[in-house]
């Protein structure tokens, strides 16, 4: 029983401590989108995909719901093609 309260206390804690890594990268990949659209030749409906996905990343950002955020944010990468 102990080790099971342990090991919540545990994952609770890593959680915790993982919200700030999320919170720092967010800002990164923005600047990584930012970056590319300025080179890429994309189709106008994939830029206005990656655009509408950078701005709901940012919006996710803003409101601290950082997980959403790096989703959008990432799926904006797929199509830009950044790694």
């Amino acid at each position: 029983m102990k080790t099971r309260i342990l090991a919540c206390i545990a994952a609770a804690f890593l959680m915790m401590a993982s919200a700030p890594a999320f919170a720092s990268s967010c800002p990164k990949h923005m600047k990584a989108i930012d970056a590319a659209l300025k080179t890429t030749k994309l189709d106008s409906a994939k830029m206005s995909e990656v655009s509408k996905l950078r701005m709901e990343g940012e919006a996710f950002h803003k409101a601290g719901k950082h997980e959403e955020s790096m989703k959008a944010l990432s799926a904006a990468e797929a199509i830009l093609g950044i790694k």
